[in-house]
Formats: C-alpha cells, structure tokens, sequence
C-alpha cells in the first residue's frame, strides 16, 4: 500500500534487535499533519498530495485560507506536496461530494489527519528527504577529503591546499564540476530503503540516521 507523511527529526537513539544486534535510531515526529489538497492530471496536469504539518501561532493569509477551504482548524506551520505520478494505478481519486483518495481499502478525506498507523507497518522499507546540516563555507579537505600537501620541503602553507586546478593550453580552462572550496551542506538530501522498527500513534521509529538537524522537516514515503 502507497504511504506518504510529513514529519520532524526528534531524537536519535539506539536499541536491540532480537537477535541482540545494536542498532542505531531516529524518531520522527508526525503530528500534527493533515491533508490539505489533492491535484489530479485533469484538472492540474499532475497527481499530487499537499500536507499540512507542525503548528504554528501565527500564519500568512493565503495559507490561512487554504486552511479553512480544507476544514483545518489547526495554524499549520509547514506545506509540502508528494507527486503521485507513478502511483496512479494505486490510487483513486474521488470528486464525490468532499474530495478524497482511496488507497487500498482506506478512504482519506480532505482536512483528516494522518496517523502513521494508518499508512506504515512495523519492517516495512521507507525513503526519508531533508535539509542537511549547512557548515557553511569550506575548504577542499573538510568538503570532499582531499589529503593536502606535504609538511616538508618548506611547504608549510600549503597543507590544506587544493593543488593545482587548471591544465595546459589545451583546455585551457577549468572544467565544470571540479572540486573546490565552496559551501557545504544545506542541501535536500534522501536516504532510501530505511527500516521501521516501530510504528507509534504520533510517530515512526526508524533503522538509521536520517538528513538534518534535530527539529527539521522531514517527508517520508514508503518505499516502492
């Protein structure tokens, strides 16, 4: 069955598998999400789900809107959308009175919240997407291991170095891609086929490290 939810880094932890193996783990926190709006091919060109997620005192007029469109009363701090392109033979979507998707045999209304109960089973294999770490700006060593030069030989300025980039006269350019020194992190990363080692009413145990800082938004979706 297709899952998808939105949720936060909480806490990373360890514990013990029953064959007394020593795993780490990471919770993510999942409520409160809601489902905020569903676009399909017909009318938007693509199959896609908007999420509501972590609630916040104050929010923007045109999110407040969306909101209460959907029957949310919640002031929801995030709003992501998952593209279902792929999944459409999954999936049904219904126009019937309040709009909603039929995922196997659940039926999920526009403005119900989701409980990872619902969409996530213990052992089951997920993809989780964030914001990595941003370290600012470094150099080659620290951003891809380069090894530096030589302490000897009256090079004593030139241990964390990046050597020489360019070539002869032929290119005689530098190529683009070339590893240099530049900002680091703050990217989307995703780690695929992460393990659920528990399913929780307000969250998911996961096998792993996943990308970010505590608190920072995550998406998680079931891996297909």
């Amino acid at each position: 069955m297709v899952g998808f939810i939105l949720g936060e880094k909480s806490e990373q932890s360890q514990t013990f598998t029953q064959e007394g193996e020593r795993i780490p783990t990471t919770l993510i926190k999942t409520t409160p999400c809601y489902l905020v709006d569903i676009k399909w091919p017909k009318k938007h060109g693509y199959f896609s789900v908007m999420l509501g997620f972590g609630q916040a005192r104050n929010i923007k007029k045109p999110s407040m809107g969306q909101l209460a469109k959907a029957g949310i009363k919640t002031p929801l701090r995030f709003f992501r959308e998952f593209r279902l392109d792929k999944l459409q033979n999954k999936i049904k979507f219904v126009e019937e009175g309040k709009k909603s998707l039929v995922i196997g045999e659940k039926k999920i209304h526009i403005g119900e919240e989701l409980k990872p109960s619902a969409f996530f089973k213990k052992g089951e294999l997920v993809d989780v997407s964030g914001t990595s770490k941003g370290k600012g700006f470094q150099g080659v060593v620290k951003r891809h291991g380069f090894a530096g030069g030589p302490r000897t030989h009256g090079q004593s300025d030139r241990e964390r170095a990046p050597g020489a980039i360019g070539q002869t006269t032929t290119p005689g350019r530098v190529f683009k891609g070339k590893r240099m020194a530049g900002r680091m992190g703050n990217k989307k990363v995703m780690v695929k086929k992460l393990q659920v080692v528990d399913v929780k009413e307000d969250g998911l145990v996961i096998k792993g490290v996943v990308p970010g800082a505590r608190g920072g938004l995550l998406k998680v979706m079931k891996h297909e």
